[in-house]
Order: C-alpha cells, then structure tokens, then sequence
C-alpha cells in the first residue's frame, strides 16, 4: 500500500480511537481530570485501571467518532493543559511504581493563539525532558495519525509501536507538498518522501514493533486480543529492570535512532 492510502487509512472514519483501545485492553478504568492549573483537556484522556490484573497508567489522544464527539475533543488536537494533565499522570505513576501505556493519534497539537498563550510549546517540551528520565516503563503505541510535537509529547518511551497503518512524521503529507512545492495536491509525493508508515519507520530504527491489522477493517477484536498479551509481557519485563538500567536503555535507544538501518 502506497504512503498516501497509509495516511487516510490512518484518519479513516470508523477508525477505533483512544477510548476504544482502552474500553477494550483495559479493566476497571477510572478517569482522572485536569492539569491542577489550567483546565481538564478532553483531547487526551488519562487515567488508570488494569491490563490483565496489571496496575496501569493510560494516556491517549483522542478523537472521538460522531461530530459532536470530534468537537468536545478538539478533532485530537490537544492543548498545553493536556499535555501538563499527561504529565500529572505520569509522575503518579511513577511515584507508585505503574508503567505507562501511551496511545497516539493526532495530526498535532493545538495551534490556536490561546494554545500559545498558555504555553503549548513549553507543555510540549517539558514532557520530553520528564519523560525522559521518568523512573517506570513508558511504551507509546500509535493506533492512527501521530504528527509533529502533539504525537512526540506522548512518545518519548522505552519502546514506540505502532498499528500497521498509523503513521508518525514531523508534518502532514499536506503540510509539506505546501512548503516544499507550494502545492497541497502533491500530498502523494509529499508522504512517500517523509517516510512516514509504519514499516518505513520500523525499517529506521523509529519504532521496535509493528502490529499487523490486516482484515481487521473496523473490527479492532483481533488487535486488541493480541496487543494484550504483548503489552502484558512488555511491561512485565521492563518492571523486572533495575531503575538506572531503565533509564539507560531508554537513552540509548534515542541515541541510536538513525545510525543503523534493519
């Protein structure tokens, strides 16, 4: 499958979304609310529960399904309180020793002039530096579209995976044809160029997994029976690490990012 037909796969209608992955891969999940200085976000959720009596932390994007959904959830396109809710969260769990599951899918983050008042940026980066040398497993799956800082707020992990037709680049395949040839219709040859699918990425080094959901079209039943048991066993090895261990493979796993191809 061409990059482009990736890409609307990635923002296909019907879609599962973050809520699903966690109606689904998650028990007894209770939602938490607000950054304990702004507001609460709706495009991210966050909470905790149990993935397979395992005490988690979840963190997703989400875009919801019908109109009024998309709207209350700002199309997945979150704003700095969300990300300082996302960060809450993480340091919770942290203090109580939980690993944290993120779930990805946004074209990026808000980028409204009351984004930038309140300090989308700063929310943004301060995540990538906690999250960094946060003392608990951290793994990101990308269930859709993961672009620019809104997707790489969420991503900073021990392991990226990602559904086989998400997608993760640094901007829309529209975005890019505009600047570079000043021209949106050449969106095609925009994402061919960005590498920017799932298995392009796995082949960099980008990500360590790629999950396959073929025939899956709608009926996500066999991708979350599957991602349950990886995720499981994933978490369950890291938590076996010693901390400085942990935090020393995640840095190196950043420092080798494009030195070496698979």
């Amino acid at each position: 499958m061409e990059a482009y037909k990736r890409v609307m796969t990635a923002r296909a209608k019907g879609r599962a979304t973050a809520q699903d992955f966690i109606d689904n891969l998650i028990s007894d999940f209770m939602e938490f609310h607000g950054d304990r200085k702004y507001a609460d976000d709706s495009a991210i959720i966050g909470g905790i529960g149990k993935l397979k009596n395992m005490p988690i932390t979840v963190i997703g994007i989400e875009r919801g399904h019908t109109t009024k959904e998309k709207v209350k959830r700002n199309f997945g396109a979150a704003h700095p309180e969300g990300y300082r809710k996302a960060l809450r969260l993480m340091k919770q769990a942290e203090k109580f020793k939980r690993p944290v599951l993120c779930l990805v899918d946004t074209a990026g983050a808000y980028c409204g002039i009351e984004a930038e008042e309140r300090g989308q940026s700063l929310a943004i980066a301060e995540n990538l530096m906690e999250m960094m040398t946060l003392k608990t497993p951290i793994l990101s799956l990308f269930i859709g579209e993961g672009g620019s800082g809104g997707a790489l707020g969420l991503a900073v992990a021990d392991q990226v995976w990602m559904l086989e037709n998400a997608v993760y680049s640094v901007i829309s395949p529209e975005g890019c044809a505009s600047i570079l040839w000043k021209d949106p219709s050449k969106m095609k040859e925009a994402a061919q160029c960005l590498k920017m699918t799932a298995r392009e990425l796995y082949d960099l080094g980008v990500v360590e997994k790629v999950i396959k959901e073929k025939e899956a079209g709608k009926d996500f039943k066999k991708v979350y029976y599957l991602l349950e048991d990886l995720l499981f066993d994933a978490f369950n090895k890291a938590l076996k690490l010693e901390e400085a261990d942990l935090l020393e493979m995640r840095y190196q796993r950043f420092r080798q990012i494009g030195t070496q191809e698979r």
